[in-house]
Order: structure tokens, then sequence, then C-alpha cells
């Protein structure tokens, strides 16, 4: 699907010609509550900002006279063959943003070929299970109970067929969102959530406990330092997720591009590594795996192509994704993924303000 020119040129355009049309369809589709909850962040957004800033202080060196003909951006993770090097990352509940919720986003990650991972947050894996059986999905866990919850939860995982699973780490209590706070939107920061406590007290002790009882991956979510990352390591982590939340959580947290290349080069291969935190174009995703991520999540994007058009708009968005790499690929004169490495980056200035939409300048 993501060889040569005829790749390069899907003949199926769909509805939607371009991501800024899909995100205005959903800002069109969403109310002010739940748009003002998609594109926010914790107290003053200077994380989330930062994500992208982070992305948009990186500029390209290309190289040209490559052949180019053909370009691939398939990738092997988990044993399996995937489409582009990406994810749809945990969000929950999807169900706000449009009907099946987790379902549909798998279904659609299921009929393109990427890798899904379903929050713990959101739909049943089960029903996440039976909408995408053949998806290679990941689960991801909030500790809401006692080991015994862990167990149950871990046990359902492995029932329904998960490749991985995923121990969020960045979030022992929920951040002031003041956009949700303004809204009164399902009174984000300012109240408790059943199990809280558990998510609070969580420590590496679980993450060996997950380790020693499971032959499975295991992802750690929220790792923003290098101290961190040595630490899941030396635990036998299998993958360490580079993410802030979106800038969700703490606020005047560092942008995960900013991370990215210290932790990499701290774990040096020992573990493999992802990262989410305002990727949304095909040419964020080139950086992330330039500096050497193995797989980039999209957060906001799948929600965004929920609400403008479920899972149809979830494998459009996928689509244009695909396409706007595919043609920066051989722009960049790089012909397959494992040819990307940080010779082709440079650190460069910002020409926008960063916001969670600065990537897309015809949206208001």
């Amino acid at each position: 699907m993501s060889k040569g020119e005829e790749a390069t040129c899907p003949p199926h355009l769909g509805d939607f010609e371009s991501l800024q049309e899909i995100i205005q369809k959903a800002q069109g589709a969403l109310s002010k509550e739940k748009w003002d909850s998609l594109v926010g962040g914790a107290e003053t957004e200077t994380t989330l900002k930062r994500n992208r800033l982070a992305i948009d202080s990186i500029a390209f060196k290309p190289r040209v006279l490559r052949n180019v003909s053909v370009v691939d951006l398939s990738i092997e993770h988990f044993g399996r063959r995937l489409r582009l090097p990406i994810f749809l990352a945990p969000t929950g509940p999807l169900n706000l943003f449009g009907p099946g919720g987790g379902a549909a986003v798998a279904s659609g990650a299921q009929v393109f070929g990427v890798a899904h991972m379903l929050s713990s947050g959101c739909t049943p894996l089960e029903s996440v299970a039976e909408a995408a059986p053949s998806a290679l999905r990941m689960a991801q866990l909030y500790v809401r109970g006692d080991d015994a919850s862990v167990h149950k939860y871990v046990g359902r995982a492995l029932a329904s067929g998960c490749a991985a699973i995923c121990l969020t780490v960045d979030s022992a209590v929920l951040a002031r969102r003041d956009r949700d706070i303004a809204n009164r939107h399902r009174t984000a920061g300012l109240g408790k959530w059943p199990g809280q406590a558990y998510q609070a007290g969580l420590d590496w002790r679980t993450v060996k406990l997950i380790k020693d009882s499971y032959d499975i991956p295991l992802v750690l979510k929220g790792i923003a330092t290098v101290e961190d990352a040595r630490i899941a390591v030396d635990h036998g982590v299998d993958w360490i997720y580079v993410s802030n939340h979106g800038g969700r959580q703490l606020d005047h947290g560092r942008g995960t591009m900013d991370v990215l290349p210290e932790i990499i080069d701290a774990v040096g291969g020992q573990a493999k590594v992802m990262v989410d935190g305002g990727f949304c174009r095909g040419t964020d995703i080139k950086k992330a795996l330039a500096i050497g991520a193995n797989l980039v999540g999209l957060g906001r994007m799948q929600c965004y192509a929920l609400a403008a058009g479920g899972e149809a708009a979830i494998i459009r968005m996928l689509e244009l994704i695909e396409d706007e790499m595919l043609r920066s690929m051989a722009l960049l004169g790089v012909p397959t993924i494992g040819d990307l490495d940080r010779s082709y980056l440079y650190p460069a200035v910002p020409v926008t303000i960063p916001s969670a939409l600065s990537a897309f300048p015809l949206i208001n």
C-alpha cells in the first residue's frame, strides 16, 4: 500500500482532502464543552504548547539524487507488520467524541493496518476485541484497585488477545484543566475518581508484579526523564512510552520531543521507545522516527476523526497521514523508515505560535 507513485496518490480520496478538513468538521460536530476539553490542557497549558514548540523547533536537512521511486513506510513490531510506524494512543472515554468509541477506532485501525492502544477508561476490552479481532491491540491500565484487580485486568487483556500491557505512571492525581472547569464539563480537576488512592500509591512494586507474573510485553506510559527510563530498563520494561499526557497532567513540563533524544540515548537499545504529545502531521511523525522512536502515538487526531465521521473518518485520517509521510519521505530523500536518522534533522526557530491546532494554519 505504501510503495511507489501509486501509493503516493491514493485513488480513494474520500470526503476529506486534508487533515484540516477533518478537524473543521469535528469542531462543528462537537459541543463547546467537548471541543474545549479535547484541545485544552492543564492550567496554563504550557506543557501542551511546549509539545508543539519542541516539534516545530526541528527542521529537515533534505538529501537529493537518492532513488525514492519506491518509498516503504511499513515496520514490524510485536511480531506484526504495520502499514505505518504509528499507533492510536490510549484516549478515554472516546465515546464522548463519536458513537462506537474505542471499538470504532480499533476497527478503523484494523482496516488500515496500524496498532491501537485502548484506555482502561474507555470501551471494555472484550467489546473492542469483538469489533477488531485481528487488529494489533494493546491494553492501557489505570490502577483503580489492589493487586487482585491488576491481575484481573491483565488476565482480561490476555484473554482478549492484546499484544502488550501498558501501565500509565504519570497520573497520580487528575490535573486541574481550566477549560473544563470554566465549562463545568465533567467537573474535571474538581473531584476524585473511584480508586484514585490506588493510582496515587502506584510505585515500582507493581511494575515488578506484572513483569514477574506475565509473559507479555510491558509498556510504561508517562516516562519523562532519563532517571526514570533507566529504572524502567532495570526492571525489564520492554517499551518506554515517552509522554506527558498531551499536556493534560503536569503543567510547565518539557515537550516530549525535547525529552525523547535524551531517553533514547540513555536506554541504549535495552528497551524500545514509543512517544506521543502533539503529533498530528506526517512530518511530525518523521521527526520522532529520525530521532530514534520506534512508534509514534496519535491522540487528539483520532478524536477529531471520530467526531468528524466515525470509523470511516478514522481510516481517511490515516490515509492522509500516510500520504503526507510518503511525499515528505520522498522529498527528504529517504526510501524507508530504517534509513531515517538524526543526520536529517537540524535545530530551527519555530515560525508559529504553538497550540493544539498550530499545525493547521487554516483553522481559526
